[in-house]
C-alpha cells in the first residue's frame, strides 16, 4: 500500500500547499477539518505523479468486466438502490445524480437529472469508471475511500481542473461486519451546491447498512441502543447482532462508533461482556408486554438505553429458566448493572406456556374477553384484524398472539404501513427481481412477506395502505402466493396475516378509499383494544411500569398524583403512561413517593385542565382504595331486592353522588365506564 507524507503544519491554510489553488468556496462555511482532509487529499495526488491538467483515463471496464463487478457486489447493490432512488427523489430539483461505487472506487450505478447526466458524461461520471483518488485526484468518492470518512468536495477542492465544474458529496458504506464495501455519492453542478446533501447522503449510507444488518441477523436477536433515550429508533441509534450464545455477530456503523471499536474487536466480544447482561435478563424484560427501553452500561461506564427484538426460533425459552451466557461467578454482577445499578427482582419467571397472552390479563374484563377470544382462533389459519387508538398496543398484543401459537418458532415480521414512503412499500413487501431498480442484484431483494415465510406478517397501520397495493394484498390472502416487482414467478408462501389500524374502516370503505373485499379477507376475528381511559387496570398498569422501571424499590404514588391519573382522558393511552411514569421515576429518585412536582409539566397542565372539572363532587376519604360494588351498599326498598337491582342502585347512588359525572362514579366503584353504561341501559342483560 503507498504511504502518503503527512500535512505539513503551513498546509493546514490550503492555499500554502503547493498543489494548486484549492480554497473552499466562499458557499461554504470555514471548516479546519474539512481544509486539511483537502489538503492531505491533495499531496497524496502529488506524491502520485497525477497531473492536475492532464485528461484524465475515462476507459470503462468493459461490459463483461462490469457484469462481473456487479455481481460481485449485488448483496451492496440490492440494499442501495431502492435507497438511491429516494435519495433522488429528495434532490432532484438539484440537477444532480446519484452514484454507487464498489469498495475499489468502481462506479456501479447511477440515477440522476437528464441534463446534468449528459454533462457528467464528459468527464466519465458513469458506470464502469473508477473515480479512485489514483484516478481522479482529489474527489468525494475517491477520497472517501481513503478516509474512510463522509467527505464533500466542491469546486475548485478537486485535484484536476476538468472537474472543477462539479460539486461532489460521499459517505463510504459499511457492512454487517465493519468493512468499507463501497461508497454513496451525490454529485452535481457546483453552483447547485446545497448544505443539507451532506446530512442526506450519510442519512442515505446508514440506511443501506442497517437494511444489510436487519438482513443479516434475521436468525439473531438485535439490540438498539443510544446513549439518548430519544435517539431510538432513529438512524442514530446503534445496532448490535447478537446470536442464541450470547456472541456478537455483526453491529451498523453507529454502533462501532458509539462504543469505539473495530468491527473485528466487536466480533471478540460477548453480549454479557460488553453490555453487562445476560440473554434471559433480555428475555425477561421485553418478553412481557409493555415493556419499556432497558438502561445498560457499558466497560467504560458510560450508560446507554437499549431495546431488543428476537429473531431465532423459541427465543423466549431462554428466559430466566433458560441458559445463561454468563459465567456463575459473573451473573450477579451483570445483574446489578442493569438499569444504573439498582438492584434488580430476581423473582423466576413463571414458564411461558402462552408467552405474552397471560400477561396482557391484567384484570381488566375488556382484554380479558378480547384474550379469550384469541385463544379461540388460535392456529386455526384465522386473519385477525386489531382496531385501536394509536399508543394501546395494537403491535403488543399481535406479537403476543404470534408467541402463543404454533407459528412461536418462526419470524415474526413487522411493516407499518405509515411509515414507509409509497414509492418503496410494494417493494419492501413483495421483493423485486433484477431490472426493476438500475443494477438490482441478480436474485433481487426478498420482500417482508417471504421474510415472514412459516411465521405471522403484521400489517401495522392498513388503513394507510394505497389502493393498488391493497388489491395486490388481496390476491396475497387470496393465492398465499406472491409475485417480485419484475418478475413472473410467482412463489408461494406460509404466513399468518394480522394487520391492524386506528382509522374508521367501514367509513373509508363508503368513501372508497380502502377495499370491501380487502376487508372481509382481513377481517376473520376483529378485536378492539380498549383505550386506557376505559380500562379498569390503570393502577395495575402502571404499577407493572414502574416495577419495570425502578428495578429496586418501588415509589408510591401520592393521593393527588393517583387522582390526577385516575381522572386523565390519556390521549395516547399506555404509550403515554409509559413515557409519563418513565419520567416521573427518573425524577423522583430516592424519595420513594412521586408527587406532582415529579410529573412532566405538560402533562400536569393538560391532566388539570382536563381532571379539575369534572371533579364536581369531593372525592370520599377513601378513595385511594377501590370501592368494590357490594350487594348490601344499597338498603332495600319494599322487600326483598335481586342481586342486579342492588347492583343498579349502587351504581345510581354514586352517580348522584358524583354530580352525574359517569368518569367519576366508575372510578369510585372501581369498575370501567362501559360497566356503568351497561347497569345503566341493560339491567337485565338485555342485547347483551
Amino acid at each position: 500500500m503507498a504511504t502518503y507524507p503527512a500535512a505539513r503544519p503551513a498546509a493546514r491554510d490550503a492555499r500554502a500547499t503547493g498543489f494548486g489553488h484549492v480554497a473552499t468556496s466562499a458557499l461554504l462555511p470555514p471548516d479546519p477539518g474539512h481544509l486539511e482532509a483537502i489538503v492531505q487529499s491533495h499531496e497524496r495526488c502529488g506524491s502520485l505523479g497525477i497531473s492536475p491538467i492532464r485528461a484524465p483515463d475515462h476507459t470503462p471496464l468493459v461490459r463483461i468486466d462490469l457484469a462481473v463487478a456487479r455481481e460481485r457486489n449485488r448483496r451492496l447493490s440490492a440494499h442501495s438502490v431502492p435507497v438511491m432512488e429516494m435519495l433522488l427523489e429528495q434532490i432532484l430539483a438539484t440537477q444532480s445524480m446519484v452514484l454507487l461505487t464498489d469498495v475499489q472506487g468502481t462506479v456501479l450505478h447511477s440515477i440522476g437529472h437528464d441534463d446534468f447526466l449528459a454533462r457528467a458524461a464528459k468527464v466519465a461520471l458513469a458506470p464502469g469508471v473508477n473515480w479512485s483518488e489514483q484516478n481522479k485526484g482529489t474527489n468525494a468518492i475517491g477520497t472517501s475511500l481513503v478516509t474512510e470518512n463522509a467527505t464533500l468536495v466542491h469546486a475548485d477542492e478537486h485535484f484536476m481542473h476538468a472537474n472543477h465544474f462539479l460539486t461532489c458529496t460521499a459517505a463510504p458504506i459499511f457492512d454487517p461486519r465493519g468493512n468499507v464495501v463501497g461508497v454513496l455519492d451525490v454529485t452535481g453542478d457546483h453552483h447547485s451546491f446545497h448544505s443539507h446533501t451532506m446530512g442526506l447522503v450519510k442519512m442515505s449510507a446508514r440506511m443501506i447498512q442497517n437494511h444489510w444488518l436487519m438482513e443479516d441477523s434475521r436468525q439473531a436477536l438485535r439490540l438498539h441502543f443510544h446513549g439518548r433515550l430519544e435517539y431510538l429508533g432513529t438512524l442514530m441509534e446503534g445496532v448490535v447482532a447478537v446470536g442464541p450464545d450470547g456472541k456478537l455477530h455483526g453491529a451498523n456503523r453507529a454502533a462501532l462508533d458509539h462504543l469505539g471499536m473495530s468491527g473485528a474487536a466487536l466480533r471478540m466480544n460477548t453480549l454479557s461482556a460488553l453490555f453487562g447482561v445476560t440473554l434471559a435478563t433480555l428475555v425477561d424484560h421485553f418478553s412481557a408486554s409493555l415493556a419499556g427501553p432497558l438502561a445498560l452500561r457499558l466497560p467504560d461506564g458510560r450508560q446507554v438505553h437499549a431495546t431488543a427484538r428476537f429473531n431465532w426460533p423459541g427465543w423466549y425459552r431462554l428466559g430466566s429458566a433458560g441458559e445463561s451466557d454468563l459465567p456463575a461467578s459473573a451473573q450477579a454482577a451483570a445483574q446489578v448493572a442493569v438499569a444504573e445499578g439498582t438492584p434488580r427482582d430476581t423473582t423466576p419467571a413463571a414458564p411461558l406456556s402462552q408467552p405474552g397472552l397471560r400477561q396482557l390479563q391484567t384484570g381488566d374484563a375488556q382484554m380479558d374477553a378480547v384474550v379469550e377470544r384469541v385463544k379461540r382462533v388460535l392456529d386455526r389459519d384465522i386473519a385477525v384484524l386489531i382496531q385501536g387508538e394509536t399508543g394501546s398496543g395494537k403491535e403488543v398484543l399481535a406479537r403476543a398472539i404470534h408467541q402463543a401459537g404454533k407459528r412461536a418458532d418462526g419470524p415474526f415480521v413487522a411493516v407499518n404501513c405509515a411509515s414507509i414512503p409509497e414509492s418503496l412499500i410494494e417493494s419492501e413487501l413483495f421483493g423485486f427481481e433484477e431490472g426493476v431498480f438500475t443494477g438490482a442484484r441478480r436474485k433481487g431483494a426478498p420482500g417482508k412477506v417471504m421474510q415472514a415465510h412459516g411465521g405471522t406478517l403484521f400489517l401495522d397501520e392498513i388503513g394507510d395502505m394505497s389502493l393498488p397495493l391493497q388489491a395486490r394484498l388481496l390476491r396475497l390472502l387470496q393465492e398465499r402466493e406472491v409475485t417480485p416487482l419484475g418478475s413472473n414467478r410467482a412463489a408461494t408462501v406460509d404466513v399468518s396475516v394480522i394487520s391492524a389500524t386506528h382509522r374508521p374502516l367501514h367509513e373509508m370503505m363508503d368513501a372508497q378509499r380502502f377495499r370491501e373485499d380487502l376487508y372481509y379477507r382481513l377481517n376473520g376475528l376483529v378485536l378492539r383494544l380498549p383505550p386506557l381511559r376505559e380500562r379498569s387496570d390503570l393502577m395495575v398498569l402502571a404499577d407493572k411500569l414502574l416495577r419495570r422501571e425502578c428495578r429496586g424499590r418501588l415509589p408510591r404514588l401520592d393521593e393527588e398524583v393517583l387522582q390526577l391519573m385516575q381522572g386523565y382522558r390519556w390521549p395516547g393511552n399506555i404509550r403515554q403512561l409509559a413515557t409519563v411514569l418513565r419520567t416521573a421515576a427518573a425524577m423522583v429518585g430516592d424519595e420513594g413517593v412521586i408527587a406532582v412536582q415529579h410529573l412532566s409539566e405538560d402533562f400536569l397542565y393538560d391532566a388539570r385542565r382536563t381532571v379539575e372539572p369534572a371533579a364536581v363532587a369531593p372525592a370520599p376519604s377513601s378513595e385511594a382504595e377501590p370501592v368494590a360494588v357490594s350487594a348490601t351498599s344499597a338498603e332495600p326498598v319494599g322487600g326483598p331486592r335481586t342481586l342486579q337491582q342492588l347492583e343498579l342502585d349502587t351504581v345510581k347512588r354514586a352517580l348522584e353522588e358524583a354530580g352525574g359525572n359517569i368518569s367519576v362514579a366508575a372510578r369510585r366503584l372501581g369498575v370501567s365506564r362501559n360497566t356503568i353504561y351497561r347497569k345503566l341501559y341493560w339491567p337485565r342483560g338485555a342485547g347483551r
